[in-house]
């Protein structure tokens, strides 16, 4: 969000939120709601966790091309992941300072789709022959920031957009939506009154009226215990298609984190504690379920 100082990455970060904040109406309404809790003063009050993004798995494209841009920045490549189920690779990098949020980048393995699906991608991906990334000039945060917002191919058919979404829900979002942020996160272990705990921070948001994404649990929990996650289910925005078509689909959503302290760490006074001293990194099986923010299973509840 707004970070103090004007670093070329702070401004590349707090750019990245413009056309985010103007799509997720839900990130205004809980800042607004921890506002008049006396929980944060302002937006940029909340320690932002991680921020996520979708891409395709392409030559030219994808996580070799993307993670340019934030690797010039000071961001180091950490863990690999990958989801077999939804055909997904995934890294997760640390930011150089820990006012700086972690970044969560996925790819699609498009060549693991179906021959049609495939064909559909390469449609609208095909015009691009070279690294869009390699003709930016990446001290500039304008010209980055440029970059996240406009289309690198053109606005696809509502039937195109539909045959994805039948086989890969992820694929459609990244069709239309392209490098939009998907989402931010809330790190939850940060904030007082007990409202550190994920449980009661998200008695909080359904007191709010905004639904969770309850796959694999309203709570997804890593194996040792030590990270938490719950996210927003996405808003539906107007999407308008080539041919002058609408439909209602995915938009993005906020997550929100609780990272616990270490074993080695427990006995340390509380006052003491920053973020070395919790869990860090990400967990296969939680992401896995937090992408499915986006899906219709989720977004068609009541």
């Amino acid at each position: 969000m707004h970070f103090s100082g004007k670093s070329t990455l702070e401004v590349i970060l707090n750019g990245l939120f413009r056309t985010y904040f103007e799509r997720v109406p839900d990130v205004k309404k809980i800042t607004n709601a921890m506002i008049s809790k006396g929980w944060v003063s302002a937006q940029e009050d909340i320690i932002n966790d991680h921020v996520a993004f979708r891409t395709l798995g392409l030559e030219n494209l994808g996580i070799a091309s993307f993670e340019k841009i934030f690797l010039e920045h000071g961001y180091q490549k950490k863990d690999f992941y990958s989801f077999e189920a939804k055909k997904l690779n995934a890294y997760w990098y640390a930011p150089p300072s820990n006012k700086h949020p972690r970044i969560f980048m996925s790819e699609l393995r498009v060549s693991d789709l179906s021959n049609k699906a495939q064909e559909i991608i390469k449609k609208y991906t095909g015009s691009i022959k070279s690294d869009p990334v390699d003709q930016l000039d990446l001290k500039d945060p304008s010209q980055i920031i440029n970059f996240f917002e406009k289309p690198l191919w053109k606005l696809p058919t509502l039937d195109d957009y539909n045959d994805l979404l039948n086989e890969s829900e992820y694929a459609a979002w990244v069709i239309y939506n392209r490098y939009y942020l998907n989402h931010y996160t809330i790190s939850v272990h940060e904030l007082p009154n007990g409202y550190d705990k994920l449980e009661k921070f998200n008695e909080f948001i359904k007191d709010l009226g905004i639904k969770l994404n309850d796959a694999g649990g309203v709570i997804k929990t890593s194996k040792d215990e030590l990270l938490l996650q719950s996210s927003s289910v996405a808003e539906m925005i107007t999407a308008d298609f080539d041919g002058n078509e609408s439909q209602k689909i995915a938009g993005s959503y906020v997550e929100f984190a609780e990272r616990r302290i270490l074993s080695e760490f427990q006995n340390l006074d509380p006052k003491l504690i920053s973020s070395e001293h919790r869990r860090d990194g990400f967990e296969t099986a939680n992401a896995d379920k937090i992408f499915e923010s986006t899906f219709i299973k989720q977004t068609k509840k009541s």
